[in-house]
């Protein structure tokens, strides 16, 4: 089945945010500008961002960068890209807002996952 292929294909630094109290759908525009960027200029874009997303985005991204560093350490920062950011939906928490007539509303406080995956620049063309 090419086991040993697909993970080569796989080569990257992974980080992982689970049930964030915000939205996908908010997130995940402010994750389309910093995806294929390096490290450096991802960084810096979400700093100067207002979002509540991006200072989540950056912290997750910062993790990611750390896990490279450590984990191979003949790496730099400047060495560093974004491979992939993926912006998935978590759990839903239920709140009920009783109305007239015996009836509800129900708003539905959505959750995200956000997992990052940082690699080299040289393996970038690959």
């Amino acid at each position: 089945m090419g086991v040993g292929v697909d993970s080569e294909a796989k080569k990257g630094y992974k980080a992982v945010a689970k049930y964030l109290m915000v939205s996908p759908s908010k997130v995940r525009p402010v994750a389309d500008i910093v995806r294929r960027k390096t490290y450096a200029e991802a960084v810096a874009i979400l700093e100067a961002m207002p979002q509540k997303g991006a200072g989540m985005l950056n912290k997750v991204i910062k993790s990611a960068a750390a896990n490279a560093l450590v984990q191979n350490k003949k790496l730099d920062e400047e060495m560093l890209y974004l491979k992939e950011i993926r912006v998935d939906d978590g759990p839903r928490h239920k709140r009920v807002w009783p109305r007239s007539h015996g009836r509800r509303d129900i708003l539905l406080k959505r959750m995200s996952h956000i997992s990052v995956v940082v690699d080299e620049i040289a393996s970038m063309g690959e």
